[in-house]
């Protein structure tokens, strides 16, 4: 009988950066261009408790392309001295058995707890941390509820490269701001790269990371472990909802048999003021995933997802967003 090879030194990136950065986007992208005959694990946390990001890349991307996505929802993952996230982990490493592995923690997530954890005795052979990206739109830099939110800071500090992205919204002071805003915060030694569209080079990955930062004591009072496949109920949905570092979270997934009318959605999701919002669901025109920043709602064709998921994040929740969702789905004929 064969054993199976130990996993060891898989190289190990965190990819973060706060809401709406492009954290998604910018994975998507390396993923296209992933070496056809590598393996590569993506861990996500959301902030949400229905999480929405593990349906989009599974969308675009099976495991007979060689990507494992496994999704840690429900706040920061590095709680509960970390349990869920090893939870996830090990179950996606022993699973994919990666070449590469790609941490995405939530945009309200910290960082530097999540790297105490890969770094931890734990992972010490299993894995290889290598350079840490942090995404970040460099017109937020003059925006205080930005600059003055410790999660923010932090992913800075933590950088070994700071990527400034959505660069053709940018003026030219943005450019110079960041370079500015990113030795304020300590991270001088970072190397800065300005892109677009999260367009990252996979080179970019290469190298083992420089920093040191492993422990802000951080730690959640209220966290509850969440459990991500809650049975939908006869209502046809599920709602449930999260709050901490100023934000509230609202999500609600949908039983597949549910069908949403397109110009209907898109319309109510456009019009939505909020931090961001991202969803998938299955319209009468075929899946589409939704993605709202404060730069508007982009909608892309998915090629497949188990049922409809949206997750809302904002300073405030409005009690009329059920009832509008619900009013989108079509009448069955």
């Amino acid at each position: 009988m064969m054993t199976k090879k130990r996993i060891s030194n898989v190289p190990t990136n965190i990819i973060t950066g706060f809401l709406g950065s492009g954290k998604t986007t910018a994975i998507l992208h390396l993923l296209k261009n992933k070496p056809k005959n590598e393996k590569w694990a993506i861990l996500v946390n959301e902030f949400g408790e229905i999480g929405v990001d593990g349906s989009l890349f599974k969308g675009q991307h099976s495991e007979n392309q060689g990507v494992f996505i496994r999704e840690v929802p429900g706040g920061c993952m590095c709680c509960t001295a970390g349990l869920p996230m090893q939870i996830a982990l090990n179950e996606l490493l022993t699973r994919a058995r990666p070449d590469r592995l790609l941490i995405e923690p939530t945009g309200l997530g910290h960082p530097i707890e999540v790297l105490g954890v890969l770094s931890g005795e734990h992972y010490q052979e299993s894995l290889s941390i290598h350079k840490i990206i942090t995404l970040v739109d460099a017109r937020h830099l003059s925006n205080e509820k930005y600059t003055n939110h410790e999660t923010f800071n932090q992913q800075i500090a933590i950088a070994d490269i700071i990527v400034g992205n959505k660069s053709d919204l940018y003026q030219d002071a943005d450019r110079n701001a960041l370079k500015f805003y990113a030795a304020k915060q300590g991270a001088s030694h970072a190397k800065l790269l300005i892109t677009e569209q999260g367009r990252l080079d996979l080179s970019w990955l290469q190298g083992i990371t420089q920093s040191t930062k492993t422990s802000s004591h951080h730690h959640h009072e209220n966290y509850q472990p969440t459990i991500i496949d809650i049975p939908i109920s006869e209502s046809g949905f599920v709602k449930m909802e999260n709050q901490g570092e100023g934000f509230k979270s609202v999500g609600w997934k949908f039983a597949q048999h549910q069908i949403f009318e397109r110009d209907k959605l898109f319309s109510l999701l456009s019009g939505l003021n909020i931090e961001r919002m991202k969803a998938v669901f299955i319209t009468e025109c075929g899946i589409f995933s939704y993605n709202l920043t404060t730069d508007g709602l982009t909608e892309m064709p998915l090629d497949t997802c188990a049922e409809s998921r949206v997750e809302i994040i904002a300073q405030n929740i409005d009690t009329t967003w059920e009832q509008q969702l619900l009013d989108c789905i079509a009448m069955n004929e």
